[in-house]
């Protein structure tokens, strides 16, 4: 049976009712550094605007504090929005990870959706819509190595070399065919959501291969909770997880008056608890092994903030650590 080779934390920094965002900043902080006690081979970081869902607004600036408090562990981003930013901007910030963490760091870059950050950082529906491969390209090119310029529809410069250089290899978040195709075309690994199963990975990691990717380190993110039953975790993250969720997706703002997405918050959290990692330490085990083995993927980043407690978050980690962790190596 094909092994889970790396299990990372994913760190959203989700602000439940009553907590204050600063503070669940810090907390966020404190839990990379926990992972990294308890064995986790990474923490990738989320960005979100203007929401609850999660309060961190930059993946890059959290990582940099948690690369000066920690010594071992990787550290990603997952995901830095491209549609809302200059890519040379967020290459320049990548380097600068990647050589002050001792090469720790990856950068992973999705394209976001039409949100209303759209209109506050001025880059436009357009850019959403037409503009993600020509930002891909320009930031592969500012992570080269060497120099960079574009004479595209959204970015015209002339040649300049990035200060400091690095050669780094994105990782690229694919909801739909277009973007699997495009990190195919580019050779760049995808970072699969946690909003679909086994299967539906197993199939994204197909159509990329059918497609000409060559890239074998793709990265599935999940939710991660470990009790002393099955049945007792699935309960206390059905009851935690809706009063984060809720006004957590109500955040997704449109930029232009499209209805705004909606889901089912009890059915979503009940889907996620029965496809990812969630009960006994057994079962969360046998849980990370299918998916390594089903959909081909062997590195699996955890949600692990789902009881919207730091101390019982902590003490989840922890518990990971020791008691499931160990049991993918056997």
């Amino acid at each position: 049976m094909m092994r889970c080779v790396r299990i990372g934390v994913f760190v959203v920094a989700a602000r439940f009712p009553g907590q204050e965002p600063g503070r669940v900043l810090a907390d966020a902080v404190e839990l990379i550094t926990a992972a990294e006690a308890a064995g986790f081979a990474d923490a990738w970081i989320a960005e979100h605007h203007f929401m609850s869902y999660g309060v961190c607004p930059s993946a890059t600036t959290l990582a940099a504090v948690a690369a000066g408090r920690t010594s071992r562990i990787g550290l990603g981003t997952a995901v830095s929005v491209l549609s809302t930013q200059h890519p040379v901007a967020l290459a320049e910030q990548a380097a600068m990870l990647h050589h002050l963490s001792g090469g720790r760091f990856t950068l992973g870059v999705g394209r976001g959706g039409p949100w209303v950050d759209l209109e506050v950082f001025g880059t436009g529906l357009e850019r959403y819509e037409r503009g993600f491969a020509e930002s891909l390209d320009v930031l592969l090119g500012a992570l080269s190595g060497g120099p960079v310029r574009a004479e595209g529809e959204f970015f015209l410069f002339r040649q300049v070399e990035p200060v400091p250089a690095a050669r780094l290899r994105p990782v690229v978040a694919c909801t739909s065919d277009g973007t699997v195709a495009l990190a195919a075309a580019r050779g760049l690994p995808m970072l699969l959501g946690m909003h679909i199963g086994d299967e539906e990975k197993a199939a994204m990691v197909a159509g990329y291969a059918a497609r000409g990717g060559t890239a074998k380190d793709h990265v599935a993110a999940g939710v991660g909770y470990v009790a002393d039953s099955t049945a007792a975790a699935r309960r206390e993250l059905r009851r935690s997880m809706p009063r984060w969720l809720g006004p957590g997706l109500a955040g997704y703002v449109p930029v232009d008056g499209r209805p705004r997405p909606s889901r089912d918050v009890p059915g979503y959290v009940d889907l996620l608890t029965r496809i990812h990692p969630v009960g006994s330490p057994e079962h969360c085990a046998e849980t990370l092994l299918r998916t390594a083995e089903t959909a081909g993927v062997e590195h699996v980043i955890l949600m692990v903030e789902g009881l919207g407690e730091h101390r019982r978050t902590l003490e989840n980690i922890r518990r990971f650590g020791a008691e499931v962790l160990p049991l993918l190596t056997r």
